[in-house]
């Protein structure tokens, strides 16, 4: 019987597998714009409702608390019934909680609401992560990994774009409807277009998986294959965090979570306050939501850069260069001025620090197989927003104590070289 994996692996492109990737990055687009409509909202909401630093902190660490439980609790499940349906459940939980967070009236209606809404977010990242990269060939999943993670900056460079439209016109509110809306359009469009992971479909072996096989193999121009191959031990169980620490993936699951841990907690740092902050270096309004932009549209250039270095330099080598040009220009912040360098700064570091995160997720992607892939992704991913929960609090304190911009970039510099020294350190054939 022939190898499925090896005849993708042989094969080119079928239009089949560029329409998953494109709607894996679609998601990813909605998940950059869900997170970061709260940042661009802020400003606004801090004037109309007077919020101080502190309570805005705790506002922005509810979503990322969410996320955290999405990623560990909801994305492990799709390794049980499988990434498509796990793929439209975050977007009814996401696109309901964005929609629904225009109606807040409190600061604690905004709380649970971005909560709910980053179960979603959380779940959708780790999902759509492993189902492109079930569907590409070896040689190019690197490549593809980053394209579909580069949608979570468009997502993000296009809302601000759009808020700084709406919300001086509109206002706030009407942000959140928008993108809520957006979100809970596109549940048709997945649900119709969106194929389960063949390799899902051949390990967990789910009623009627040889049919839903074939034809997908039959869509990617592959003859059928007459059976299943008999499952391994790990997929007659249901996904547990504990497989993930067997079979010697111990030492390389711990660096893995401390170096996501660490580069979530920088990222974070950074897509959360720098609107906030650039606004506080005397930008005007309309500039300091640009500085998020900015940023993010430097990150999509990040993204593809670094799938495309990795498969040129190496994985390991690749993401040390990244965060490490990240953490230097993070440093050197102190000396530079002028509205427009600073904007172009902001660029430079989206561009290394989402860039060096895109090969945290291909090393996750690689490190574990398709029985306990997503349960892999979600808890890596739940250990970076544990770092990105902290971050954004930390955060409101350095600004309610008078941290400048530039101080708060050189504390946050120095998780990006531990990040570094982590991935280094593990062992996988996979990786190196």
């Amino acid at each position: 019987m022939p190898d499925p994996r090896q005849l993708i692996d042989a094969s080119g492109f079928s239009p089949m597998q560029i329409g998953v990737v494109a709607m894996c990055m679609l998601m990813n687009i909605l998940d950059g714009m869900d997170v970061m409509v709260i940042s661009y909202a802020a400003p606004s909401l801090t004037e109309e409702w007077e919020i101080p630093a502190t309570q805005l902190g705790v506002v922005f660490s509810a979503a990322l608390l969410g996320m955290a439980v999405g990623s560990m609790v909801l994305a492990p499940r799709a390794d049980w019934i499988g990434r498509r349906r796990m793929i439209l459940t975050c977007i009814v939980v996401m696109g309901g909680g964005v929609l629904a967070t225009a109606a807040a009236t409190e600061v604690w209606h905004l709380v649970v609401l971005r909560f709910v809404s980053g179960l979603g977010i959380g779940a959708m990242l780790a999902s759509t992560v492993t189902l492109a990269s079930e569907y590409v060939p070896q040689r190019q999943r690197n490549l593809v990994t980053g394209l579909v993670l580069a949608g979570y900056p468009i997502g993000a460079t296009l809302s601000g774009l759009v808020a700084a439209q709406i919300i001086p016109a509109l206002g706030w509110r009407a942000m959140f409807i928008t993108a809520g809306a957006v979100t809970l359009a596109t549940f048709p469009l997945v649900a119709v277009l969106l194929a389960e992971s063949w390799d899902w479909l051949i390990k967990r072996q789910p009623p009627g998986a040889l049919s839903q096989l074939n034809r997908i193999l039959g869509k990617m121009g592959h003859d059928a294959i007459p059976t299943l191959p008999e499952r391994t031990e790990e997929a007659r169980h249901k996904p547990r965090v504990n497989a993930l620490m067997h079979h010697g993936r111990r030492e390389g699951t711990v660096k893995l979570w401390v170096a996501f841990f660490m580069g979530f907690a920088t990222l974070y740092y950074l897509i959360t306050w720098i609107p906030n902050l650039a606004r506080n270096t005397g930008l005007s309004v309309e500039l300091a939501i640009y500085a998020g932009t900015i940023f993010n549209l430097g990150a999509i250039f990040g993204n593809v850069s670094l799938g495309y270095c990795s498969q040129r330099i190496g994985l390991k080598k690749a993401i040390a260069a990244f965060y490490l040009l990240t953490a230097a220009v993070m440093a050197a912040f102190l000396q530079l001025s002028g509205d427009w360098m600073i904007l172009i700064t902001f660029g430079v570091i989206g561009f290394g620090s989402q860039g060096g995160l895109v090969g945290l997720y291909v090393v996750g992607a690689r490190l574990y197989p398709t029985e306990i892939r997503n349960t892999g992704m979600g808890w890596a991913l739940g250990a970076g927003r544990t770092g990105a929960i902290l971050s954004p609090t930390i955060g409101g304190a350095l600004v309610a104590a008078g941290v400048s911009l530039a101080g708060g970039f050189l504390i946050f510099a120095a998780p990006l070289a531990i990040a570094c020294g982590c991935i280094w350190a593990i062992k996988s054939a996979e990786i190196d």
